[in-house]
């Protein structure tokens, strides 16, 4: 990849002042999320509340999976044809990833009712929330792909406001007035119930964003089809998707799995509240995979440089920030959930503790599949998804909770070594917060100076 020119002020003040109403929004939204999952587990008690977030688990990996990998593509794609003034393809990659989302979530919904209520034998409770909670796989997959579209269009909030404010603020109301009214019986098919009606109306506030956002120039184009490429780009992705859903519920499937629905709720619990720690990383990431790939195709290096010192350092700090009183606060936090949530402060301790390490490593998953590189990236996650489930399992059969915590976050940190050993080899540049290590930086830089590999343009960002 040719050098290029150092990044315009204006990309630093848009990752900075993006960032900032990212952070905004996931720090609103994180408040809400903790009083909606508050409300849930008080009203439902900890065996539902077990029931309930296994469900979501499968859910949410289900909803990755039935997005296709569009999700992400999407922000590589849009802002690449915009650059090229693509309106054509622009309008076709938007109009086929809606198509297909939609028609993967509801085959799934299918394949997922079959199953569950003729082959897999499970209690009644569980049955029916599965049954409501499937519902929310084509919901959420074509949620994240509006999303994605503001989102690359320029809407950070508009984006990130539905999905993060909305939902969990309409289920925290309507489930905490439920319970304070005493209107019906509060169980875990109830409480998803609320959380499907929830993202009925983000979904419905996202496409009302992107409707408002839509370039004027698509209007009137007929829209052009590169499904090949596209198929090309999204393939590796939906196992991106799918497996780094995976790595972080690895510990919430086995325990449901195994039947042990109470550590299942205290488990997910603690990981609710760790991603309080991911808000730095999430607000960053909101900007940064756009610019990523417009820079990528602009042959800006020292531009990308810039980014991975600038986003790491901040994730990191910001991880620090809010997982050291979190770590220091543990017990009376998941306390207030209810006695029975009290036991996952050790584990929510070395959740915690993974996710400085990560916060550490920055944003490498963006700049692997913004980059071209999205097939290793599949490939290093996949490995260690597998390697998360092949240790969790007796590291939870031995040590319970704390166990899965350990597991989880072990391979957490592999996981980003691994990618930023890629990203120092292939991309050239320096990954994390190491430029802080002078030697380092100027390794990297000889390395940067030494490369004559010819410009790869990732895909779909040719011109046609």
């Amino acid at each position: 990849m040719p050098d290029g020119p150092p990044p315009s002020d204006g990309f630093v003040h848009r990752l900075l002042h993006g960032s900032i109403a990212a952070f905004i929004v996931y720090g609103m939204g994180a408040g809400l999320t903790y009083l909606s999952q508050l409300v849930i587990a008080r009203a439902i008690g900890a065996d539902s509340y077990g029931i309930y977030a296994y469900v979501m688990a499968w859910a949410t990996i289900l909803a990755y999976f039935a997005a296709l990998g569009f999700d992400v593509s999407l922000l590589r794609l849009v802002p690449a044809y915009r650059a090229q003034q693509a309106w054509g393809l622009l309008c076709g990659v938007i109009a086929n990833a809606q198509r297909w989302v939609t028609a993967a979530g509801f085959a799934t919904v299918l394949a997922g009712a079959v199953t569950v209520t003729l082959i897999v034998s499970v209690s009644r409770e569980t049955t029916e929330t599965f049954l409501i909670g499937l519902l929310l796989v084509p919901i959420w997959a074509l949620l994240w792909v509006r999303a994605s579209v503001a989102r690359a269009f320029g809407g950070v909030v508009s984006a990130l406001a539905p999905d993060r404010l909305v939902r969990d603020g309409l289920v925290f109301s309507i489930v905490g007035l439920a319970s304070l009214a005493h209107w019906r019986q509060m169980d875990a098919p109830f409480a998803m119930m609320v959380t499907l009606a929830a993202s009925v109306a983000g979904l419905g506030l996202v496409s009302v964003a992107v409707r408002r956002l839509r370039p004027p120039a698509l209007n009137s184009i007929k829209p052009e089809y590169d499904t090949r490429t596209w198929r090309r780009v999204a393939l590796p992705l939906v196992l991106i998707a799918v497996a780094e859903t995976a790595m972080n519920r690895t510990g919430i499937v086995l325990f449901g799995w195994m039947g042990h629905t109470k550590e299942a709720g205290i488990f997910a619990l603690a990981f609710n509240v760790t991603a309080l720690a991911l808000l730095p990383r999430m607000a960053v990431n909101a900007l940064l995979a756009p610019m990523v790939s417009e820079l990528f195709v602009k042959g800006s290096r020292t531009g990308l440089q810039d980014l991975v010192t600038k986003a790491s350092l901040g994730t990191f700090l910001g991880a620090t920030a809010v997982a050291v009183p979190l770590a220091l606060l543990a017990d009376p936090l998941l306390a207030w959930f209810g006695p029975d949530f009290a036991p996952g402060a050790p584990a929510l301790r070395v959740l915690l503790a993974g996710q400085v390490a990560a916060g550490a490593a920055g944003s490498q998953l963006f700049f692997m599949t913004m980059t071209g590189h999205e097939r290793a990236a599949a490939v290093i996650l996949v490995l260690c998804v597998l390697a998360n489930c092949m240790l969790s399992v007796p590291l939870m059969i031995m040590f319970g909770l704390i166990g899965a915590a350990v597991a989880s976050s072990a391979m957490l940190m592999v996981w980003n070594v691994a990618m930023a050993f890629f990203v120092w080899r292939r991309l050239h540049l320096v990954p994390g917060i190491l430029t802080i290590f002078p030697r380092v930086a100027l390794a990297t830089m000889a390395r940067q100076k030494a490369a004559v590999a010819p410009a790869v343009q990732p895909p779909g960002s040719g011109v046609r």
